[in-house]
């Protein structure tokens, strides 16, 4: 892929960042049609990073090739400094990221309880004081235990998914459009989730089509288009920025 960019400079930190996961010019895609091309990016302990850009900018294929459901062609994918580039995801779940996709992250036939013991299978012991420590965290599923997660709201289904990746006790979570096709209320209560989650010293890589509301949550994020970073720097900075307005906030 060709044509100019522009990539706002982000601020360099005095010291050097032992960056949690980072993807260095990374080329990724499905079969022979390439999304990603020479794309890099990284997200820092206990912040919320933030991707946004139009659709088929590569947003997605991001989070997919970090979680190993797809293999970089190019380039490198690490967590704490190891490559865990083409690794099966569940393996990528042992190593301490989980994800949220967004559509099928709930087993609507089952009950809360039971999605969250399904996060759970790959945990060798400690199930039971993580579960109680995600009911008090998430009341409302706690209210629901026995509930079938296929009565549940749009936006209960978008935590009772968050809880369900958080059972590994991840320390990365990557969420995939987590207000989709949710009313705006509804939405703001999810990205006030989001935030809890964040608060629970878990670093965040969202990708979020409200790039406004997104943005505002986040320490940081990058504005992808056709497969590479064109913007990147702080959230503020990025909302404050003319041109990305004009070309990606509708401003």
């Amino acid at each position: 892929m060709t044509g100019d960019t522009t990539t706002t400079q982000e601020t360099a930190s005095a010291e050097p960042t032992d960056h949690v996961v980072e993807l260095s010019g990374v080329d990724s895609g499905y079969g022979e049609v390439q999304v990603l091309d020479d794309c890099s990016l990284h997200l820092d302990a206990e912040e919320i990073v933030c991707l946004i850009g139009p659709n088929g900018a590569g947003k997605s294929t991001v989070l997919k090739t970090v979680f190993g459901m797809l293999t970089p062609w190019e380039g490198s994918v690490t967590y704490h400094g190891e490559d865990i580039g083409g690794m099966a995801p569940e393996e990528i779940v042992r190593e301490g990221i989980g994800y949220v996709p967004q559509t099928d992250n709930v087993f609507g036939s089952l009950s809360i309880d039971e999605n969250l013991r399904m996060g759970g299978v790959a945990r060798e012991s400690g199930l039971e004081p993580v579960m109680d420590k995600l009911y008090d965290r998430f009341p409302l599923l706690d209210k629901k235990r026995t509930a079938k997660a296929r009565t549940l709201s749009g936006g209960q289904r978008q935590v009772l998914a968050f809880a369900r990746a958080l059972v590994m006790e991840p320390d990365v979570l990557l969420i995939d459009e987590p207000s989709a096709g949710l009313a705006p209320n509804t939405a703001k209560d999810v990205f006030g989730h989001v935030e809890a989650v964040n608060d629970l010293d878990t670093a965040i890589l969202m990708v979020e089509q409200n790039a406004t509301e997104g943005l505002g949550i986040s320490d940081r994020g990058y504005v992808l288009d056709q497969g590479t970073v064109r913007f990147g720097g702080a959230a503020d900075s990025l909302l404050d920025n003319e041109e990305v307005s004009k070309l990606y906030l509708g401003g």
